[in-house]
């Protein structure tokens, strides 16, 4: 026998048929109870980091990973600053834009917009409107031409469509005999986008970056650049290295993504950790069934407790034979709850279909939500960290009533046999 005794008996223990099968029932629900828990926490854990990833694309299909803008939103030297910074080794692209409220109205509908002029063609290097466009066009913004197009949310509470044409009010009026007057400007809908993300979808409006600077009056100058980088997750580097590149604190503003969006990208890590100590709630309480499973073991078998003693067995080797046991209990749970989990999680997107057409219900309704489908990403840092926490509770349970094993007295439990 090449296996240590304490390995082979705690083993054997768990592979014999005991007489008490209670103990083999908890054993079992113990087991299965960690397999759920390890299973679920893979699989929600997943599905948070799909939502995140989808809600950060959608951000990003719009907002850019960094901004650079001038004192009192006015950059006056943008050529040689875009120059500059298309140089940069982690700068993909960058595109000027101008950045103005305005207010929108179409026959008796008034709305509140913010209006953001740009280049297409450089527009379509740092974000994603492009892809977007549910009708019209954006390459149909042209010098000029004022052309602009609406987020979907705002071109349906105004009730325009493609082709209609809608009075842009500048808040910087002009003076005039009678007093200020506010300036007036016809534009025609020429695209309507939809990105999902209602911030975006119902108060962002785009021109032409020429029709923006005649509008605000802005002349040669923008609101700034706005940036696509190599790596988004960089960007908070990439912006203090520029920042001390580019000249002295004052003279340009920078930020980035993560700045803009700090909030809400903050508020979705902490549910992701808030489920995660719920869930893990889960594998703990069943992984502390294992206590129980071994404290009824170590009963029933006191009598062998005190032969193997007599044998020479130290109180040790005792011990480490219930660890053994109540060990192999949490490490057969845990590998077949990674192994559903993971499953899972790869799957879910064909598995949630499924149910919904089975059962006829729909868990995200497409008229609510705006991710109407569960997204899922597996990062095998998640399952790492899951497996190990489940095998350190499933250990930690088996600690005590090892402990009360070891104590066994040989002569007061062999009295009575």
């Amino acid at each position: 026998m090449s296996l240590p005794f304490e390995l082979f008996v705690g083993l054997r223990y768990t592979r014999a048929k005991r007489r008490n099968h209670f103990i083999s029932f908890i054993s079992m629900t113990s087991m299965v109870g960690i397999a759920l828990g390890v299973a679920a926490l893979i699989v929600v854990l997943s599905v948070m980091n799909g939502f995140q990833h989808e809600l950060r694309s959608r951000i990003l299909g719009v907002a850019s990973h960094l901004q650079i803008s001038g004192a009192n939103n006015a950059l006056s030297d943008w050529q040689s600053v875009a120059e500059f910074v298309r140089g940069q080794p982690e700068v993909q692209a960058s595109a000027p834009y101008i950045m103005a409220q305005g207010m929108l109205s179409f026959g008796q509908a008034v709305q509140g917009t913010i209006v953001r002029g740009v280049l297409p063609e450089q527009e379509d290097k740092v974000a994603e409107i492009g892809q977007h466009i549910r009708a019209g066009s954006f390459d149909a913004l042209k010098p000029g031409g004022f052309g602009i197009v609406l987020g979907a949310d705002l071109a349906l509470a105004l009730g325009v469509g493609i082709g209609d044409k809608v009075v842009v009010m500048a808040p910087q009026g002009q003076f005039t005999p009678t007093g200020m007057v506010p300036r007036l400007k016809q534009f025609r809908v020429v695209g309507i986008f939809q990105v999902g993300m209602y911030e975006y979808d119902s108060a962002l409006a785009l021109i032409h970056l020429q029709d923006a600077a005649t509008l605000y009056r802005m002349g040669d100058k923008v609101s700034g650049l706005r940036l696509k980088l190599d790596d988004l997750y960089r960007a908070p580097q990439v912006s203090r290295d520029l920042g001390l590149k580019l000249g002295p604190q004052g003279a340009y503003y920078i930020s980035d993504w993560t700045e803009q969006h700090a909030n809400f990208f903050r508020a979705v890590q902490m549910e992701k950790r808030v489920m995660f100590v719920i869930l893990a709630l889960i594998v703990a309480v069943a992984a502390f069934n294992i206590v129980s499973t071994l404290v009824m073991a170590v009963t029933d078998k006191r009598a062998d407790i005190a032969i193997l003693r007599t044998l020479g067995a130290s109180p040790h080797s005792i011990m480490r034979i219930f660890i053994v046991q109540g060990a192999l209990i949490g490490v057969i749970g845990t590998v077949m709850g990674v192994i559903g989990g993971v499953l899972l999680a790869l799957n879910i997107e064909t598995v949630v279909p499924l149910i919904e057409h089975v059962f006829g219900i729909q868990f995200l309704a497409k008229d609510v939500y705006y991710i109407s489908d569960l997204p899922s990403e597996l990062q095998w840092s998640d399952v790492t960290v899951i497996t190990s926490m489940s095998l350190v509770l499933s250990l930690l349970a088996t600690l005590y009533p090892s402990w009360r094993a070891a104590k066994t007295n040989p002569a007061e439990a062999l009295r009575y046999e």
